[in-house]
């Protein structure tokens, strides 16, 4: 195998964020820049030679040519196997069962997850370690400076691979194997849940379902478990087939984009059950008839009905969430007696814990929830874990939801998003919060009596690292809360998100519209940010 070495100079955006480097698809295709990243990343590794790495994505623009370029890079470096997805496709979920499946020295993710995909549009890239969930701080930190002093890169001059055919193909020693994307994924699935119970609900009616791939990577994991192996009705996942561009849609499972899975489940006619995911297969939204699940909530109701789950049977040992995600799941943790840790945002963070046998479930309020399974949130998961959860009860989606709040309360919630700020006034408005933190302990709006006001940081339990500045909160005495922070996942400008939370205990008042009963809070956190008046925007770009 001939190798050839590259001169090149640094790129100086390379920053990765909490799910890698993202940025516009022509930013990708600079010559040099994805090859520089590449390298970048084997730079920052040790002992990976003879070893196996697992590359997939998600399918979007750019994903196949990125792929042909990673395998020279990766064969310069001395790894010894490839495992790779048909046709380069692997949802982010399935690539971390993957990595752990085959005991993998890690893997290659290409996805912009829930950002639209296209010429024009976004491609991501970020590196999963050998436990099959993201990169720690520590490797990505090591990444960055790697990527500030590279001077060459290495590629094998060989011809490109044939994506689409499954078998093994040895060049020189490299073994490169193209596996079945769905394979793996779905004897996992089926492994956790009771897919008997479920198919036999199916065939009875008493589930009927849709399911909204996006025309994102989902599509064939989806067709495959709830149609062919479950027996859902043909035609119940629909968008099924992945398009570079999604299908010039915005693969983003929440009711904005989602918007033909919203009609159908609010109509005359709905299904039981609905259910979309995004780009790469890792977030969810959950619907039943009329009726829209909250993620904090669907993590809340997964944590309480766990045991009804055979892998879960026997009990979890404990459950976290990131910070802005709402407190419902904290209130069934002290009930159930079992431990709840807050962490930043970012799956990552959960990594430790579920690898220290701390949690079994976890989620975040950006539509994702996984548990100890793999170390990615899991669209599809979630998912089946409510159709198991549906079939066990014999309960409509509502009166489960109902059912929940009577028991432990409402955490009424909304995340409102002003997209695409420009950085310097979003991080005046982060500064101009900072500012207020000290003065706010006791300040009171009507109801709404502020009891803290810090800025978060977080250290893992489990190596004593960490994660500084990583949002405002503001917490009420009444168990309401604001907080604050600039997502990193965009890449365009700065997106700033404000969360909202009320906790409703009243259980003759349970059920109010959420806009309504959050009014008060959303008021209180423009004073507190001036975002409108700092933008002169007159709403968020989305409410969740």
């Amino acid at each position: 195998m001939q190798i050839k070495t590259y001169n090149t100079t640094p790129y100086d955006d390379q920053k990765p964020g909490t799910s890698g480097l993202r940025k516009k698809v022509r930013v990708f295709q600079q010559p040099g820049y994805l090859e520089n990243f590449v390298q970048a990343i084997f730079n920052s590794l040790e002992d990976f030679q003879g070893k196996t790495l697992v590359l997939g994505g998600d399918g979007r623009y750019f994903n196949r040519e990125a792929i042909q370029i990673i395998i020279k890079i990766a064969a310069a470096n001395g790894f010894g196997e490839l495992i790779i997805g048909q046709g380069g496709l692997l949802s982010t979920p399935a690539a971390s069962n993957i990595i752990r499946k085959y005991q993998a020295f890690g893997g290659i993710v290409l996805s912009a997850s829930h950002n639209p995909g296209g010429p024009d549009e976004d491609f991501g890239i970020k590196y999963n370690v050998s436990n099959g969930g993201p990169a720690p701080e520590k490797v990505t930190d090591a990444l960055y400076q790697n990527t500030k002093t590279i001077s060459a890169y290495h590629s094998a001059e060989i011809d490109d691979i044939n994506l689409d055919q499954i078998g093994e193909i040895d060049i020189d020693g490299l073994k490169i194997r193209i596996i079945d994307s769905v394979a793996d994924y779905a004897e996992l699935m089926a492994d956790i849940f009771d897919f008997k119970l479920i198919k036999d609900s199916i065939a009875a009616g008493l589930i009927t379902l849709r399911f909204d791939a996006m025309h994102a990577i989902t599509g064939p994991y989806a067709k495959h478990i709830l149609e062919d192996v479950l027996g859902a009705a043909p035609g119940s996942v629909f968008n099924a087939v992945p398009q570079e561009d999604f299908g010039g849609g915005h693969p983003d499972p929440n009711m904005v984009h989602a918007h033909e899975l919203t009609e159908i489940m609010f109509s005359d006619h709905a299904p039981t059950f609905g259910a979309a995911s995004d780009g790469d297969g890792d977030r969810n939204m959950i619907m039943g008839a009329n009726i829209f699940v909250t993620p904090s909530d669907s993590l809340a109701i997964m944590a309480a009905n766990a045991r009804l789950i055979p892998a879960y049977a026997k009990g979890i040992s404990g459950v976290a969430r990131s910070m802005p995600t709402s407190q419902a799941v904290d209130r069934v943790a002290k009930a159930l007696n079992l431990n709840c840790y807050e962490t930043p945002t970012g799956w990552k963070f959960f990594g430790n814990l579920l690898d220290a046998g701390k949690i079994t479930l976890c989620g975040e309020e950006s539509f994702g929830s996984g548990s100890n399974h793999v170390r990615e949130k899991d669209g599809l998961w979630a998912v089946l874990f409510w159709l198991n959860l549906i079939a066990r009860k014999r309960q409509p989606v509502a009166d489960i939801v109902s059912e929940h709040w009577q028991k432990y309360g409402r955490d009424i919630y909304c995340r409102h998003d002003y997209e695409a700020v420009d950085s310097a006034t979003a991080n005046g408005i982060v500064d101009h919060l900072r500012s207020q933190l000290a003065s706010l302990p006791g300040k009171t709006w009507g109801d709404y009596s502020v009891q803290y006001a810090d800025e978060f940081s977080y250290t893992d339990p489990v190596d004593n690292s960490v994660s500084a500045n990583q949002g405002i909160r503001i917490g009420f005495s009444n168990g309401s809360r604001i907080v604050f922070r600039l997502s990193g996942t965009g890449t365009v400008g700065a997106t700033l998100r404000i969360y909202i939370e009320k906790y409703q205990k009243d259980t003759d008042n349970l059920h109010q519209d959420s806009a309504i009963a959050l009014q008060q809070l959303v008021d209180i956190a423009e004073q507190l940010c001036e975002v409108k008046k700092r933008t002169g925007r007159t709403e968020p770009d989305v409410i969740t």
